[in-house]
C-alpha cells in the first residue's frame, strides 16, 4: 500500500501597516509587524483564499493539484501563525501562492505578507519550530523594550534569530535563556525525512 506523503508549512502573517490610533513609541517594532490577527479569520477562509490564488497563478491544473491535500492544521490568531498541510509534490505551488497574497482573507482585510518560515515532512518538527519562534519573539520584544528604557541590552541577537536562519544567533539565545540548544534546527526545509517512507 502506498502512503501519501505530505509537507507541512509554518506560515507567519506579518502586517505592513500600523493600526489607526496605535502609537509606535509604546510598542516594540517587532510586535508592530507581528500583531494578532482578527478573530474573524477562519481556517476555511484561508484555504479558500489560497485555492483562489493558486487558481489565479497556475490555472485549473494547479488548482486541481493542491485541491485534495490542502488543509489548515493549526491557526493561531494570537500569534498570527498557521500550519498548512499539502502534498509533497505540490507544496511549492502553495508557497508561491502565499507569496503573492497581500491581505488577510476577511472582509476589509489588512495588508500583510504571508511568510513561509519552515517546511517539514512531520507535524512534530513544525510545532517545535512554532514554539521556538514564539519564544524568540518574546525575547526580541523584551530586549527591545529594555533598550528603549536605557538598558545596554541589544535586540539584534533575538531579532536576527527571528528573521533569518542564523544558527549561531539561535544558539546564543538558547544559552542566554538557559535552554539546551541541541534541538534547534534552523532553515527553511527540514532535512529530517523520517516522515517519508
Amino acid at each position: 500500500m502506498v502512503r501519501l506523503k505530505d509537507r507541512y508549512l509554518l506560515v507567519n502573517i506579518i502586517y505592513t501597516d500600523v493600526l489607526p490610533g496605535q502609537s509606535r513609541a509604546s510598542v516594540p517594532d517587532v510586535l508592530l509587524y507581528n500583531q494578532p490577527t482578527t478573530g474573524e479569520l477562519r481556517p476555511q477562509m484561508l484555504v479558500k483564499a489560497i485555492r483562489g490564488e493558486v487558481a489565479a497563478l497556475f490555472g485549473d491544473c494547479g488548482s486541481g493539484a493542491v485541491d485534495r491535500s490542502l488543509q489548515v492544521k493549526y491557526l493561531s490568531p494570537a500569534t498570527s501563525t498557521f500550519i498548512l498541510r499539502v502534498s509533497r509534490a505540490h507544496y511549492r505551488l502553495v508557497w508561491a501562492a502565499l507569496s503573492f497574497m497581500n491581505q488577510v482573507p476577511v472582509k476589509n482585510g489588512r495588508p500583510c505578507i504571508f511568510r513561509v518560515v519552515r517546511v517539514s515532512g512531520t507535524m512534530r518538527k513544525i510545532e517545535e519550530e512554532a514554539v521556538r519562534r514564539a519564544k524568540l519573539l518574546i525575547l526580541a520584544a523584551k530586549d527591545e523594550m529594555a533598550s528603549k528604557n536605557g538598558s545596554s541590552s541589544s535586540s539584534a541577537d533575538a531579532l536576527g534569530a527571528l528573521l533569518r536562519s542564523d544558527s549561531l544567533a539561535s544558539r546564543t539565545l538558547a544559552v542566554r535563556s538557559g535552554q539546551d540548544d541541541s534541538g534547534l534546527v534552523c532553515g527553511y526545509e527540514d532535512k529530517d525525512t523520517s516522515g517519508d517512507g
